[in-house]
């Protein structure tokens, strides 16, 4: 069985939560990104049937606040719990990493952006995404025949990530602004080119063309997530989406994700 959850998405923090039980009843749980405090993941965990201190291993995408945040603080609590948790970075990400509370920074699990490898039963899959970030990357995770693709923080669809993409079951993918919001809304004019840019964040318009033209015709859910707070609206987000799969011909299951509270639990 394969579970996940999407416990926050935005600017403000973002983590999602992923575990897979093969048939020996061995189990993998995993968060991609720890952009919350201990206490909020906990919340978060907890409410979905999940403790942080089951967690075996954090995949990092970036070294943005918003993805590291709470990073430290839940090695420091995983470690008073004499419980240490794998954490995993690219190899140029790991030094940019802020290690608060720590005199030496902990052992982090280093890989080359592209590489895959295997964490318990999961097959693991990075890689490179356009952002303004070091060495940002995106994953795709498969376990038991479910493949779980993630890629947030992007100004753009390469044929490379779609590439990455094809053949998932459910897709975490940004759905970031809408242009015209974005044009008259409050940001200072460097940080709207910023996000408009090839290395910034995906626009309503850019995620739907890709919803209507690239989308995989396996995929069972598709939740859109990093929206902005200011120049966005999730529904916005869920009209342009339903029209682009309603043209596809694709009837997915369709989450908006949101900032303060999780999705619902997807398992397969």
């Amino acid at each position: 069985m394969v579970k996940f959850c999407v416990l926050a998405s935005g600017s403000a923090g973002n983590s999602a939560f992923l575990s897979a039980t093969d048939s020996k009843g061995r189990q993998t749980r995993v968060l991609i990104d720890a952009g919350l405090s201990v206490k909020e993941l906990t919340r978060r965990l907890e409410g979905i049937g999940e403790s942080p201190d089951d967690i075996d291993a954090v995949l990092i995408t970036h070294e943005h606040s918003d993805h590291v945040l709470g990073l430290s603080r839940f090695i420091r609590y995983r470690n008073r719990k004499k419980k240490p948790v794998a954490v995993y970075a690219s190899r140029l990400t790991t030094p940019m990493i802020e290690w608060e509370g720590f005199d030496t920074p902990p052992p982090v699990e280093q890989f080359q952006a592209g590489s895959g490898w295997m964490l318990g039963n999961i097959a693991v899959q990075s890689f490179t995404i356009p952002h303004d970030a070091i060495d940002p990357v995106g994953f795709s995770f498969l376990a038991g025949g479910i493949k779980v693709g993630i890629a947030t923080d992007l100004g753009y669809v390469p044929d490379s990530i779609k590439m990455h993409l094809r053949r998932v079951q459910i897709l975490l993918l940004e759905s970031n602004h809408d242009i015209e919001m974005l044009k008259v809304g409050p940001y200072p004019w460097s940080v709207k080119q910023r996000v408009m840019g090839r290395n910034g964040h995906l626009s309503n318009e850019v995620t739907c063309d890709f919803v209507e033209n690239d989308l995989d015709s396996g995929v069972q859910a598709l939740v859109l997530g990093h929206l902005s707070e200011h120049n966005n609206h999730p529904e916005i987000v869920r009209i342009c989406a339903e029209q682009s799969l309603l043209r596809r011909g694709l009837a997915p299951r369709l989450v908006i994700a949101e900032q303060k509270t999780p999705t619902e639990v997807f398992t397969y």
